[in-house]
C-alpha cells in the first residue's frame, strides 16, 4: 500500500485528480522472466491505428475519475496478438472514456513475449498483468475506489490475458480481478488458437499439462469473476463463438454475465463506431458496472 501523509498526501491526491500518470511496473532489477537484450521499443501504424512493438519496459498509466466517482477501477489490457500493443484505440481512448464516467482506469503497456528478451516468454504478459493489478489496487485509498472493486478489461489477445487472470488461480488475492470485460476476447482453445499460442506466446509446442491449463472454458467455475462480453458476428479473426461459449459456461456455473453481440463490427473496433452501432458498448459497460 502506498502511504503518503500530510501536505504530500494533499498534493499527491490533487495531482492524480486532474492528470494521468505513467509509471514503471517494476523497480530496477525486478522484472521476472527477463533477460538482457538489444530490443528497442518503437511505434508503428498498423491496422489503421498506432501500436507499440518490442515493448521491454512495461508501464501502467493511471487516469483518475472525473465527475461522480463510481468507486470502481478497471485495468485495461490492449490487444495485438502478443506481437504488439494496440495501446491507443484499445487503451488510452478507453481510459479517457471511462474516467469521464467516474471510473478509475489504468492502461497496461505489457512486455511483448519474445525469446530474445525472456527465458519464459509465455509468463511475461501474465506477470505484468498481475503486477499491474496489485499496483492499481495499492492506489485505492488515494483515488477513491474500493480495493475489492477492481476489474480488468481486455481486447482480443488482451481479452485472452484478462480471461487467464480470472481463471488461473493465484495465491495472492490482489492478483485476481473482481470482474472482467472481454471485448472480442479469446477464450476457446481451438486448433487455430493453439497454433497461435505456440507461435506467438510459448514459442514451442505446449505440454499436455499446458494444453489442459489453456483449455480455459473447462476452468470456469462458480468463483469465476462476473463478466461483460462484447463481440461482432462478422469478426473473422476471433470468432463470435469465443464469447457465446464463455457466456454459456458462466451461466452454467451461476456466474453473472451480460453479453452484447453486434451484427457488424469486424475485429478490433476498440471503443466502437457510430456507423455500425458498436459505439454503444462503452455506455452499456458503464451501466453494467454501476449495477454490479
Amino acid at each position: 500500500m502506498i502511504r503518503i501523509s500530510g501536505t504530500l498526501y494533499f498534493f499527491f491526491h490533487v495531482f492524480f485528480a486532474f492528470t494521468q500518470q505513467e509509471m514503471p511496473l517494476w523497480k530496477d532489477g525486478e522484472k521476472p522472466f527477463y533477460k538482457e537484450n538489444s530490443l528497442q521499443e518503437y511505434e508503428k501504424e498498423m491496422w489503421g491505428t498506432r501500436c507499440l512493438l518490442d515493448v521491454v519496459d512495461p508501464t501502467l498509466t493511471i487516469y483518475s475519475p472525473k465527475g461522480n466517482n463510481t468507486g470502481k477501477a478497471v485495468l485495461i489490457i490492449p490487444g495485438g496478438g502478443y506481437e504488439l500493443v494496440a495501446i491507443y484505440h484499445e487503451g488510452f481512448d478507453l481510459a479517457e472514456a471511462l474516467s469521464a464516467k467516474g471510473i478509475t482506469a489504468g492502461v497496461l503497456k505489457y512486455r511483448i513475449p519474445k525469446p530474445e528478451s525472456s527465458n519464459q516468454p509465455h509468463m511475461v504478459p501474465l506477470s505484468d498483468a498481475r503486477q499491474a493489478l496489485k499496483l492499481l489496487r495499492s492506489m485505492s485509498n488515494n483515488l477513491g475506489f474500493g480495493s475489492d472493486k477492481v476489474g480488468v478489461m481486455g481486447f482480443s489477445a488482451g481479452g485472452h490475458l484478462a480471461t487467464v487472470l480470472g481463471l488461473w488461480k493465484s495465491e495472492n488475492e490482489n492478483e485476481i480481478p473482481n470482474f472482467s470485460a472481454l471485448i472480442y476476447g479469446v477464450t476457446d482453445l481451438s486448433k487455430d488458437n493453439l497454433d497461435w499460442l505456440e507461435e506467438s506466446l510459448y514459442y514451442r509446442r505446449l505440454t499436455e499439462k499446458e494444453v489442459e491449463e489453456n483449455t480455459l472454458l473447462n476452468l470456469v467455475d462458480a468463483e469465476t469473476p462476473p463478466a461483460f462480453l462484447v463481440h461482432a458476428y462478422d469478426d473473422d479473426v476471433c470468432l463470435v463463438k469465443e464469447t457465446t461459449m464463455y457466456a454459456d459456461k458462466l451461466m452454467e456455473n451461476a456466474v453473472s454475465v451480460e453479453t452484447h453481440l453486434f451484427e457488424i463490427g469486424g475485429h478490433g473496433f476498440g471503443a466502437g463506431r457510430s456507423k455500425d452501432g458498436t459505439d454503444q458498448w462503452v455506455s452499456l459497460f458503464v451501466n453494467w458496472l454501476k449495477r454490479l
